[in-house]
């Protein structure tokens, strides 16, 4: 069977890939192009693609009849695949859930204590030359210690990300989510606004149409003027526009982002303030976690192959 695999993956999930497949490998690493989305419908019994790689639904409508039956999706997020359209063409998706849920809920907490504690600013101040030393009114930032958390999703991530702030900062964790959930530790599920004013509010949240825009305005308007947001999950999650507004408007603290809604455009009304710590979409960013990803996708390939059910078929 054909395989395309989009993007280059660790030597580990490559060697592993090509004793069992036809592997073709792209060397970019920029998304697949509208031509080479199509072509990879038509020409590949499989394909490994992630994030970016755009299967929208014209793309589907220009391949009525695709040779492809899997898209074994790279990644926990999957919102770049239009699923339903997907499946309608006879094609099944995977992703890659678990893997990447402690190393994703790390960056969590970096962002947290380095723009709680502007350290981003500060190493800027450093490597400028114009710190001047220390003294006891420099660069006061947000004390992480006992302050309460609000996190806007409680799945495999959230949960990982409360344990990291209950336990080791001893915060108070309020958290909500749209089903009722027990995520296994002292915190309180409360409705969205109430989330939104705690000291540190961590979206979590799958992306895709349904939390498009989730982080809007209104949500913006219930957070503190000392709070600072965090998001690891969808860049199209938070209205970037809104979150601009208020960080330009001093009606928030500070955020930390990972994601970006047009990634990787970031805006430059977001680069020039010293508020903000901006990541280049680091959450899974280590080696093994990586190899773990491609492992995991590959054994959803391996299994579709052999006619066995879908270790991780996306519902």
């Amino acid at each position: 069977m054909r395989l395309l695999i989009t993007r280059p993956l660790p030597d580990k999930v490559m060697q592993a890939a090509r004793t069992r497949f036809d592997v073709t490998a792209r060397e970019s690493t920029l998304p697949l192009t509208p031509e080479e989305l199509r072509a990879s419908l038509h020409d590949f019994d499989l394909v490994l693609p992630t994030l970016g790689d755009l299967y929208a639904a014209p793309v589907f409508a220009d391949v009525p009849k695709p040779r492809a039956r899997l898209l074994a999706n790279f990644g926990v997020g999957y919102n770049h695949i239009d699923v339903a359209t997907a499946r309608a063409a006879g094609l099944a998706v995977t992703n890659t859930p678990g893997a990447v849920t402690d190393a994703t809920a790390d960056i969590a907490l970096t962002l947290i204590l380095m723009t709680a504690r502007r350290a981003a600013e500060g190493e800027r101040l450093v490597r400028s030359g114009q710190w001047q030393g220390w003294h006891p009114v420099q660069m006061l930032g947000l004390h992480v210690t006992g302050k309460r958390v609000g996190i806007i999703g409680m799945g495999r991530i959230g949960r990982a990300i409360a344990r990291r702030c209950h336990f080791g900062f001893g915060m108070e964790v309020v958290f909500h989510n749209r089903s009722v959930t027990d995520p296994g530790l002292p915190a309180r599920q409360v409705p969205l606004a109430e989330a939104m004013a705690a000291d540190v509010v961590v979206i979590a949240v799958p992306g895709g149409p349904a939390t498009r825009h989730l982080i809007g305005a209104e949500a913006l308007a219930a957070m503190l003027p000392h709070a600072i947001l965090v998001n690891i999950a969808r860049g199209d999650v938070v209205d970037e526009a809104a979150l601009i507004a208020a960080l330009e408007q001093s009606r928030i603290a500070g955020a930390g982002l990972d994601v970006y809604e047009r990634e990787p455009l970031v805006p430059e009304a977001l680069r020039v303030l010293d508020t903000v710590t901006l990541l280049p979409h680091l959450g899974t960013a280590a080696l093994e976690v990586r190899e773990a990803m491609g492992m995991m996708a590959l054994d959803n390939i391996i299994a579709f192959a052999e006619g066995r059910a879908l270790p991780n078929a996306v519902a």
